[in-house]
């Protein structure tokens, strides 16, 4: 008859000082060995009871985990000899687990890192602090993917809300990326199908309004008196610069040197997407450029002087720290300046790319213009604008109903 036994492997300790919990199956005087994925600090280890200490901050979760394993493993044993005695170890393995249990923060740890080799930072700097919001959460290096389910979903979503006050938005942000974690371990086949607990979860996001200035808006942001030579009318200056010229975004307008700019225009590469662009510079935004301009001006030096001109642009993850450090800077300032000019909407660099299209469209250039201008991969971001100005038309026709 075979036995089954639940065993903490301390002949198997790693450099952290864990060891592997793994079931035993002894059979015919053969002994099988069935990994768990669990690996605990000994001192946590309840050898005369089998099951983690009360101690260990997750013992709750691994307990009910292992009796759960252990009762599908004993009754697939006694099938195995009064039913299906065919059945290997392996299999018995496999019905019980679908697929061998796998780690969801290895896994994870994966996909992070095929964000880095595509020099993703930013992508990959979020990706990870989801991942270190979630071991917060389950107080664990250790979470099985196979234990994810809707609930445990829906329970995390509450943790996001409570503990980190996390908005909607934030919590589907969390989501997305757990979701595609599984879909990439379903296409390698670490997980099952039937495993995907986004079969019944639905991701919920709200709708949010795009911020712009008005034309009004945009002048007195412009006249707002700020110290010349201080950070503050740099900002100023970058933030109306990119409003009048296609919506730069911050990385762009922060990595723009004179050898990108002849008389008229500005010729570069979005950082974001890799496309060339240029673009015609408008007045009162050459007029911003020559505050800056000296007589005897570098090529290689930055035209707007936030980032240092001795930067290594090579050092792929230094320029996105320095320039993620620079872009909080700048918001901070922004909001101050907002604030002088009496704007009580929420104030970010973004906001002028979004200020940029409206007035665009309002002013007449076709949408595929400024889908060009503004560098967009497909004409539908650029729609989400042109629906803005029609509202705004649609709202202005009402006066006929007075």
């Amino acid at each position: 008859m075979a036995t089954v036994s639940i065993v903490l492997r301390t002949d198997r300790i790693n450099k952290k000082g864990e060891a592997p919990i793994n079931f035993f199956v002894l059979k015919h005087r053969k002994l099988s060995k069935i990994a768990t994925g669990i690996l605990i600090n000994p001192k946590f280890w309840d050898e005369k009871n089998k099951r983690v200490k009360g101690t260990h901050k997750s013992s709750g979760r691994l307990n009910a985990f292992l009796s759960n394993k252990f009762a599908e493993l004993n009754d697939s044993v006694l099938e195995n000899e009064t039913i299906s005695k065919s059945l290997t170890v392996k299999q018995i393995k496999n019905k019980i687990y679908g697929q061998a249990p796998t780690n969801f923060f290895d896994f994870a740890k994966d996909v992070l890192a095929g964000y880095e080799a595509q020099k993703m930072f930013g992508t990959y700097d979020k990706a990870a602090a989801i991942v270190n919001k979630m071991k917060k959460f389950v107080g664990s290096e250790t979470l099985f993917m196979q234990e994810i389910n809707a609930e445990w979903l829906t329970k995390y979503d509450n943790y996001c809300r409570e503990e980190w006050e996390n908005k909607t938005n934030t919590v589907h942000k969390d989501m997305k990326f757990i979701r595609k974690v599984f879909n990439d371990a379903i296409r390698m086949d670490k997980v099952d199908m039937k495993d995907n607990p986004f079969l019944k979860y639905r991701l919920k996001v709200e709708k949010t309004q795009r911020t712009f200035l008005s034309e009004d808006e945009l002048t007195a942001f412009a006249k707002v008196k700020c110290t010349p030579g201080t950070r503050m009318e740099l900002h100023q200056d970058m933030f109306v610069f990119a409003a009048h010229t296609g919506g730069l975004r911050v990385s762009d307008v922060l990595q723009l040197k004179w050898k990108n700019i002849d008389k008229t225009h500005i010729n570069f590469t979005i950082q974001k997407t890799g496309t060339q662009l240029s673009i015609r510079v408008p007045d009162k935004a050459m007029a911003i450029i020559d505050k800056y301009r000296s007589k005897n001006q570098n090529k290689e030096h930055y035209i707007f002087p936030m980032l240092s001109n001795s930067l290594k642009e090579d050092d792929l993850r230094l320029m996105d720290r320095e320039i993620s450090g620079a872009t909080a800077y700048i918001n901070k300032n922004l909001k101050e300046i907002a604030k002088a000019a009496e704007i009580t909407k929420p104030i970010s660099f973004h906001i002028s790319r979004h200020t940029f299209a409206t007035r665009a469209l309002r002013k007449g250039i076709s949408i595929d213009k400024v889908s060009k201008l503004m560098g967009h991969s497909a004409i539908r971001e650029t729609q989400v604008y042109a629906k803005i100005v029609n509202e705004e038309l649609d709202k202005a026709m009402l006066v006929f109903n007075d």
